[in-house]
């Protein structure tokens, strides 16, 4: 998926490793071919590092806040207020039936007065059931015998707005709801018509057997959607995180680069009809914003029912009838969650912003889930931009195997301070680390009294400059090969790599390695051969 980044660490370009993945490849590697793609094997599989995007949440307040704002969470801490001091129950715990009415009227599910809609009670029914399983209320018995519910204690930190109470609660009640969504969607069609099981003895054994792995199925299926969804809203421009239910299906069906098949393409609609409920439920939660699919899509003739995923292009209010997903920040918030608990390294935009400059360039360069644009726009807002640009230039330098990407780095962070930043900039233009990527800034901030930098070290900063490029694209021979094209060999191969492999820089060899394997000219690249030959004798 667009987005991923893969560093290596260390000096050497002989020590590469494969490709990390994220949570989601790690379960759907045969679907999205990535054993291929990522040279891996079943082998291979258990060292590769899975790796979580960072995201971006807002602040465990206002989380609360939005929590608190889900009707169905609502509903179950205003009933639990209303089992003040205490209300009678059945048996199991339901509200007794003359209750059920007017608790539908206490959460706006129904008029004043009048008759109160079956539909009504049982959604009361099912607030007050996610109400006691959230602990809000608290099931006993009298000395007389009677079953009663009473407020349980998170029920006053929780309305009034303790994030941590509130938030905790929330997370409960979203993995309750995604265990039901699974639970109902793995209920076989017969058995859920007939509300019974399917039989007895060795039917209802095998009856059983299939429910469960039914089941396994469907929580496989929702688990790698919203992992999916968690990396797409990660990488979405704001504003775009609305996912359509079929290109969300097609992400778990279709192998990564591939043109959907007929096959395919009943698959992908198998996968949105069985996503479509589980996402409604989820929806009532705020884990999700969702358009379930059109119910009428389904009323056509049987020939036709497979149209759900098409080849024909649809306009935007007709796509929608298909299905729209959207994550919410409550949504990130709770997979995030659920991710830790697994054991996953599921950072947050910022994390390594908190320190000075030399904790954020080497944080960034070592950690692999990343997105450096952010971390650096994090450190850099609100700082005073000549002193910020000081502190990043002294933590650039350095010639550890992270050396190239810390001055690349520290070259983005200065277009981001802009040209406030250019006296800390000049200061630095004779120093042989910094000196030929502060005279490129400031030529390219419009300065016009740049003197050209001296032969050694300009070829220095060809080297390191490539170099931070290995570091940071993991060998992407497209880019890579875009970068040599650009190369200043200007039509003396052997002379300019006579000179390029006495350069004194951990990666010459590297480079030049790189660039007699994916120069385009064969003989320029027989010339770059020779020369990491050269530089690798000299060491």
């Amino acid at each position: 998926m667009a987005g991923r980044r893969r560093k290596n660490a260390g000096a050497s370009a002989d020590e590469g490793t494969a490709e990390t993945v994220l949570p989601a490849d790690l379960e759907l590697q045969d679907l999205y071919g990535a054993f291929a793609a990522h040279g891996l094997d079943d082998e291979d599989l258990d060292d590769a590092a899975v790796l979580v995007p960072p995201v971006k949440l807002p602040a465990e307040r206002e989380l609360a806040e939005q929590a608190k704002a889900v009707p169905m969470f609502g509903y179950a801490l205003a009933l639990a207020r209303w089992a003040a001091p205490h209300r009678a129950v059945d048996e199991f715990g339901d509200l007794v039936e003359e209750d059920r009415a007017p608790a539908a009227r206490l959460l706006g599910l129904a008029p004043a007065e009048g008759e109160v809609p079956e539909e009504a009670e049982v959604e009361a029914l099912r607030a007050w059931s996610l109400a006691c399983d959230l602990d809000l209320v608290e099931l006993g018995t009298t000395a007389e015998g009677e079953h009663v519910a009473v407020p349980g204690p998170d029920l006053e930190p929780a309305e009034q707005g303790d994030p941590e109470t509130v938030l905790e609660l929330w997370l409960t009640a979203a993995g309750i709801v995604r265990e039901l969504a699974v639970e109902a969607d793995s209920v076989p069609e017969e058995a859920e018509a007939e509300g019974e099981p399917a039989g007895e003895g060795e039917e209802d054994e095998d009856g059983l057997s299939e429910v469960e792995e039914a089941r396994d199925e469907a929580a496989e299926l929702l688990d790698e959607a919203l992992q999916v969804l968690y990396e797409t809203t990660a990488f979405a421009e704001p504003g775009n995180e609305t996912v359509p239910l079929g290109v969300l299906a097609a992400l778990l069906v279709v192998p990564e680069g591939e043109e959907p098949s007929e096959e395919l393409l009943g698959d992908i609609t198998d996968v949105m009809v069985a996503l479509d409920p589980m996402l409604g439920d989820l929806a009532e939660l705020g884990l999700l914003d969702y358009r379930p699919i059109d119910p009428e899509l389904f009323d056509e003739e049987d020939g036709e029912e497979s149209a759900v995923v098409g080849e024909e292009p649809l306009d935007e209010e007709e796509s929608a009838r298909f299905g729209l997903v959207r994550l919410t920040p409550l949504g990130q918030y709770g997979i995030r969650q659920w991710l830790l608990e697994d054991g996953y390294d599921a950072p947050l935009v910022g994390d390594l912003a908190k320190g000075d400059a030399a904790e954020l360039l080497r944080g960034v360069c070592e950690s692999a889930n990343v997105l450096p644009e952010e971390e650096l726009r994090v450190w850099t807002a609100g700082r005073e931009p000549l002193a910020a640009a000081r502190e990043l230039l002294a933590a650039a330098r350095g010639t550890d195997g992270y050396g190239p990407l810390r001055r690349m780095l520290c070259v983005s962070a200065l277009n981001l301070l802009g040209p406030d930043a250019a006296p800390a900039v000049r200061d630095v233009m004779d120093d042989p680390e910094l000196g030929g990527a502060a005279r490129a800034w400031l030529t390219a901030q419009g300065a016009t009294d740049v003197p050209v930098p001296d032969r050694a070290m300009a070829l220095w900063t060809v080297v390191d400059t490539f170099a931070a490029q290995l570091l940071d694209s993991g060998g992407d021979a497209e880019l890579l090969r875009e970068l040599i094209t650009d190369l200043p060999v200007n039509g003396d191969p052997a002379g300019w790599f006579g000179e390029l492999w006495r350069v004194d820089h951990p990666y010459t060899a590297d480079v030049l390695e790189a660039i007699g394997e994916l120069h385009p000219d064969r003989a320029l690249a027989k010339e770059a051969r020779k020369a990491a030959f050269k530089a690798r004798s000299r060491n």
